[in-house]
């Protein structure tokens, strides 16, 4: 029994897979060319041979060293379900599932898929508010999902302890698959569209061509790809070093508990929901008659295997497992018999402990991959939930319906050392079940080797947000504040410090390290054709700044960029820091499949940013230089090299907050001799700092949104035309929000006459209106000026009103006003 022989227990150990996969040889020549090739035959790798070829793509090729399904594939607990945080992953997740559902009468092979539902427990008030804070982001998506009280969970899962159940998050259609059966459903029908699967069949090497394609090296011959995929599992991190990647992705040992068969769970007459404890920090399901039971261990216990990023994966590690551990999970035990008594009395069969390969932010890495042409991954699936993830095979046969960023594989980069990767794993791991709050900020492993050349000046003034392995001021704090991250669904300690940044800057004068922007260089003879063709908007002249939108072939946003000319046909693009080598993967393909002579160069580190803003800032800045700051020599949008304090560097003038101000591009070394001679020139103006949560305030109550104009052939032209023409259902609307101590932040559900009409898409706090604000698409009858919504927070409905025009002018608009007001 689970506590009465513990020594008997851990002695266990699955030694062979439930279903026997004889490897046998390969049987068959290997194919000379392929479209595609998919590198890895578990889960993932034969679920993109399938939609591939499905989706009518010719030449699909799987290879796999050993048997499929193996790696974690064969021995994961299967968990499938709707729920997910992300607004986008929740459609990933509702098109696997509705695809569970009809796989087996496509393919004739069974898949083992049950649904008797999820329920995620709330056993505490804050659990409570983050099952709210989750339904209020799900009613405008299809998913399935309701918050439900005791009386309900009590009557679906009639074993439960109701002592301490508050309330769950219950998702119907939610349950578990048998992997293994799933698997070899998938490679049934990726055979059945075309698609060619072999094993064994080791990648021993691959080589780049000239072309931009790849000689794909196996013991049985070479095969000429014109892209391969990495879905390698915990092998990825070998097969990306054959081309010079270190993918962070590390194995973690994941322990479950299969129990013998329990009377009470046998006499039921429904299948058990799958359970998730989430203060217990455990799952449990039904298996046949028994149960199942997983938990996600605290950092201090949870266990790396990090030798296999030292010395590697252990030659013809496949379908074998780790030692198990009971002693390292009894935590979680006892919290799940409390929970579910009749644990209490089971024999346990079986105790798996497997590796899953983890991710520092626990997502999975799919997509291209910057610095290798036609080189993809979709590695890093730490949670074990099997999921379909079809992102790849869209992103390959034509177009993403939806932004996946948060798994652009390119969201990582040198700063991801392994001591960070193995503090972030560890963190992760146990985060599975930590309460997921607006504004989370997680801290293992910080700070990186990615820090601006402010950072030591700040850190100990301010709160730091962590940002594409930066370090970034969030606020700062002033004797007397309550600092310290302190999380909350509602306004918290940071709401006051923010304020008086806003005021700041609306009044005086303040500075904002901005480094974390994604700085490229683009020059060469073909540099304006490039630039051309990327941007749907005039290129600026010489001097000279504007914002552009890079364009997918459909039409849609792929990035938003501002663009300066810096000398004829020498380029600065800035990005966001969370797409910094996204965009730049985008830049470099399309650099290199039109041939253009251009010399593209990623800046991002070498060049350190500072912001000034506010009525004040010209001010100070025109103490530390001989050039005239004054609007009519130093106009809107202008870009200019100058000495500041005697260090050369470019200022470009830009209302980033919507107030007067500048952004100065320097070497990241000079960075804290220009912030400290600001400093000491604005002492007289009261200069200090602001953060970005200031910044994000200020932006939104400005209503800043444009869209630029171009005649050109740039990408997506033709789509944007079509979209155009048919006209568009639905509008981008703001919103002014009567709340009380909560605001919104985005994706939440607006509601008209008890029917859900939209979502919002960013949100904040008005200091300057002393109101909520945000901006929402709706339908457009509904986009007029005064009409009456409402705005779901937390569970409750909040009145919000269409706004017209932004609640508070940018500087630049006031002063037109001003100007017009005075001639007149």
């Amino acid at each position: 029994r689970i506590l009465s022989s513990p020594a008997r227990t851990r002695s266990l150990r699955l030694r062979s897979p439930p279903h026997p996969d004889p490897p046998g040889v390969l049987g068959k020549r290997l194919k000379d060319s392929a479209e595609t090739v998919v590198i890895g035959g578990g889960c993932v790798g034969v679920s993109l041979a399938y939609h591939l070829a499905k989706a009518g793509q010719k030449d699909v090729v799987l290879l796999e060293k050993s048997e499929l399904t193996a790696g974690s594939t064969w021995h994961a607990a299967g968990l499938t379900t709707y729920y997910h945080p992300g607004i986008n992953l929740k459609k990933i997740h509702y098109y696997s599932i509705n695809l569970f559902e009809q796989l087996e009468a496509e393919t004739g092979q069974a898949v083992g898929f049950h649904q008797p539902g999820s329920i995620r427990l709330a056993s505490t008030p804050v659990r409570v508010n983050e099952l709210k804070y989750q339904m209020t982001r799900t009613h405008w998506h299809p998913t399935p999902q309701f918050l439900i009280g005791p009386e309900k969970i009590q009557q679906l899962f009639p074993l439960l302890n109701m002592d301490k159940v508050l309330a769950g998050l219950y998702n119907p259609g939610d349950g578990h698959i048998d992997p293994y059966s799933l698997t070899m459903a998938l490679a049934a029908g990726a055979r059945m569209y075309g698609a060619q699967i072999y094993y064994p069949a080791p990648v021993t090497g691959l080589t780049p061509t000239a072309d931009g394609r790849w000689d794909v090296q196996t013991p049985h011959g070479t095969i000429r790809a014109n892209r391969i995929v990495n879905a390698t599992g915990f092998w990825a991190r070998e097969l990306g070093q054959m081309i010079g990647f270190q993918h962070p992705t590390i194995p973690v040992h994941h322990q479950y508990v299969v129990t013998a068969t329990v009377p009470e769970v046998k006499a039921l007459e429904a299948e058990l929901p799958v359970i998730r404890d989430l203060e217990g920090s455990y799952y449990l399901r039904q298996e046949r008659d028994g149960l199942l039971f997983g938990p996600y261990e605290k950092e201090e216990k949870m266990k790396l295997q990090d030798s296999w990023i030292r010395d590697g994966v252990p030659p013809g590690f496949g379908k074998e497992l780790f030692e198990s551990d009971l002693d390292r999970i009894m935590d979680h035990v006892e919290r799940a018999m409390e929970m579910v008594p009749v644990l209490k009395n089971a024999d346990i069969i079986n105790i798996v402990s497997g590796p899953i390969t983890y991710t520092p932010d626990l997502l999975p890495m799919i997509g291209p991959h910057q610095g290798a042409r036609n080189y993809w991954t979709a590695i890093g699936f730490g949670i074990i939930y099997i999921y379909i993830y079809i992102y790849i095979y869209i992103y390959i046969c034509g177009e993403p319906p939806y932004d996946l960023i948060e798994c652009d594989p390119n969201r990582y980069a040198h700063w991801t050392s392994v001591p960070y990767l193995c503090a972030k794993a560890r963190e992760s791991y146990g985060f599975n079940n930590v309460v997921g709050y607006p504004k989370e900020e997680r801290f293992a492993g910080r700070p990186t080797n990615r820090v601006s050349g402010v950072y030591e000046l700040l850190k100990d003034r301010c709160s730091m947000g962590f940002h594409a392995g930066w370090e970034q001021p969030h606020y700062f704090h002033k004797p007397g504040d309550d600092t310290g991250y302190k999380p909350s669904f509602r306004r918290t300690n940071w709401f006051g410090p923010v304020g008086r940044e806003c005021k700041l800057v609306m009044e005086g004068v303040g500075v904002i390290d901005l480094s974390p922007f994604g700085k490229f260089s683009v020059k060469g003879e073909d540099s304006h054709r490039l630039l051309d063709r990327l941007f749907a908007n005039t290129l600026p002249k010489v001097g000279q700044t504007n914002i552009s939108h890079m364009l997918t072939p459909r039409g849609r946003v792929y990035a938003e960029v501002t663009v300066t000319q810096t000398a004829p046909g020498e380029f600065l693009l800035i990005t966001g820091s969370g797409s910094e080598l996204h965009d730049l993967r985008w830049i470099e393909h399309e650099a290199a499949d039109g041939g253009y002579h251009v010399s593209v160069s990623n800046v991002t580190d070498e060049i350190g940013v500072l912001g000034i803003a506010g009525p004040k800032s010209r001010m100070v800045l025109q103490k530390l230089t001989d050039e005239d700051m004054s609007d009519t020599a130093f106009r809107f949008l202008h870009c200019r090299s100058i000495q500041l304090a005697g260090v050369p560097l470019r200022a470009i003038r830009i209302s980033y907050t919507g107030e007067l101000g500048w952004e100065l591009y320097m070497d990241m070394q000079n960075m804290s001799a220009v912030y400290q001679a600001l400093m000491e020139a604005g002492q007289d103006e009261n200069i200090d700092n602001f953060g970005t949560y200031a910044m994000s305030s200020l932006r939104l109550e400005k209503g800043f949104r444009a869209w630029g104009a171009e005649p050109a052939e740039f990408i997506g032209k033709q789509a944007l035309l079509e979209i155009k023409a048919q006209g568009l259902s639905r509008r981008l609307a703001f919103l002014t929000l009567d709340t009380d101590d909560i605001d919104p932040e985005g994706n939440e559900t607006v509601w008209h006459n008890g029917e859900v009409v939209g979502n919002t898409t960013s949100g904040s706090y008005s200091y300057s209106a002393q109101q909520s604000l945000a901006f929402s698409y709706l339908p457009l009858h509904l986009t007029h000026a005064g009409q009456k919504v409402e705005v779901e927070l937390l569970g409750q409905k909040y009145p919000a009103t269409v706004t017209q025009e932004p609640l508070v002018l940018t500087e630049p608009s006031r002063t037109r006003l001003q100007k017009k007001q005075r001639s007149d």
